[in-house]
């Protein structure tokens, strides 16, 4: 169960430590993800072929599969039902984001504006294997829809008999996406970035993962290819105190810790019973979890921290950046307004974290690692492209170019200063 630690009883250097994550970066996983970046490179769709076999169990003599229609796809109907009211959703509250070009007349004949270009084609990494998150589709699909994206390719691993989940087959559908690459892990992150014989190299990689997916989307960022952030493993903060049910934040921390043994879930309290009973719960519901096993490895990773009130717990929080953030408290809205690192933010004992993984339809792939603490979580805006123009006519030549002139030359930049000296002497000539 979570371990729990007083703050201020702490040293610096233990206080430092409850920040941290687990670690990524297990030279043994390093080493493995380095050599699969390499052989993908290097060989291509044999690499990607092998490795899918090696990894997943199956040979997939043909890589990439049109996605079916909708209403072709067989899934439970109550399971359809639920994921086109989540499409909605997501749909809905993403639409907000999309903007409009506006021009600004900056002075009298200089005006500038900028537009949103959609990135041309983008890979989405759908993770697969023990938890198909066909629900990451719908949260990466639709945004790319409406940004207009030509081209938006989905990389999962198939199951042993090259299948693909149909929920993840229904969702697609539902996104408006046509193409699935079926392979998973560090190779799609490969195949995304370098491209193969039959595979195009994506403009942009998103989607979360486990370490080594993680780590793989480093390393391609590293060589200049663009990824949405670092999203992964999962984790969630809950902020509480004793008006919080202690069920409903072991039930949220759960939620979490199934995602995967890497996945880290904190407790922030300042009542000690409040945090036993915390443990109590999660043991009672361990017991009722396929995923336990799971769940047992990440608790054990995992933490409550004791503070003395809410807004030290707070700061704690503001230091940590969670990806998830839970607000279980007295004056949850009030200490909403005083987030600043935080991936999305739950607020009251109602806004359980799984309802926005589903379907409230803000975004689920978001910054983890304490990335938060600059990155945001994926929008419209991770798809797009913000090019912006100028207009200057003679005259708003006249105006400005002087200016531009002094400046340049302070900056001893003379041919700068040059570019538009030659334009000003042409230019008042014609202007008399």
């Amino acid at each position: 169960m979570l371990r729990t630690f007083e703050w201020n009883s702490m040293s610096r250097e233990e206080k430092r430590a409850s920040l941290l994550r687990p670690s990524l970066g297990a030279e043994p996983v390093r080493e493995s993800v380095n050599e699969i970046l390499r052989r993908v490179r290097a060989e291509g769709d044999k690499a990607l072929r092998e490795l899918t076999l090696e990894l997943d169990g199956y040979f997939p003599h043909e890589l990439e599969i049109r996605v079916p229609g909708a209403g072709t796809v067989k899934l439970d109907p109550d399971l359809k039902k639920a994921i086109d009211l989540a499409a909605k959703n997501i749909s809905r509250f993403h639409k907000s984001q999309c903007e409009k070009e506006k021009a600004v007349m900056i002075m009298p004949g200089v005006k500038a504006w900028r537009k949103s270009v959609p990135v041309t084609r983008v890979g989405l990494y759908i993770p697969g294997g023990t938890a198909p998150l066909f629900s990451t589709v719908l949260m990466l699909g639709i945004p790319a829809r409406l940004a207009g994206c030509r081209e938006v390719v989905i990389f999962t691993p198939p199951g042993k008999d090259g299948s693909i989940h149909p929920a993840i087959l229904y969702a697609a559908a539902k996104a408006g996406v046509r193409k699935i690459v079926r392979c998973g892990g560090a190779q799609a992150v490969a195949a995304m970035a370098y491209g193969t014989e039959t595979i195009r190299p994506c403009d942009k990689i998103f989607g979360p993962g486990n370490r080594y997916v993680t780590l793989a989307k480093q390393r391609v960022l590293s060589e200049g290819i663009a990824v949405d952030m670092p999203a992964g493993p999962s984790e969630v903060a809950v902020l509480a105190d004793t008006s919080a049910n202690a069920s409903f934040v072991a039930a949220d921390l759960l939620s979490q810790a199934e995602h995967g043994p890497d996945s880290q879930v904190i407790l922030v309290t300042d009542n000690r019973r409040f945090a036993e009973q915390v443990n109590r719960e999660l043991e009672a519901q361990l017991k009722n979890l396929p995923r336990a096993s799971t769940a047992r490895r990440s608790l054990a990773e995992s933490r409550a921290i004791l503070v003395r009130s809410m807004r030290e717990g707070m700061n704690w929080i503001n230091d940590y950046a969670p990806e998830h953030l839970i607000l279980a408290c007295r004056k949850a809205k009030m200490y909403a307004s005083g987030v600043c690192n935080a991936g999305s933010v739950f607020i009251g004992n109602y806004s359980c974290e799984s309802l926005g993984d589903y379907a409230t339809g803000p975004n689920h792939t978001l910054p983890t690692n304490g990335y938060a603490r600059a990155w945001s979580g994926v929008s419209v805006d991770s798809f797009v492209k913000k090019i912006t123009f100028q207009e200057v006519s003679q005259a708003g030549l006249v105006r400005l170019g002087p200016s531009v002139i002094t400046m340049a030359r302070a900056e001893g930049l003379e041919a700068h200063a040059e570019a538009v000296r030659i334009r000003l002497k042409g230019s008042k000539k014609e202007m008399k």
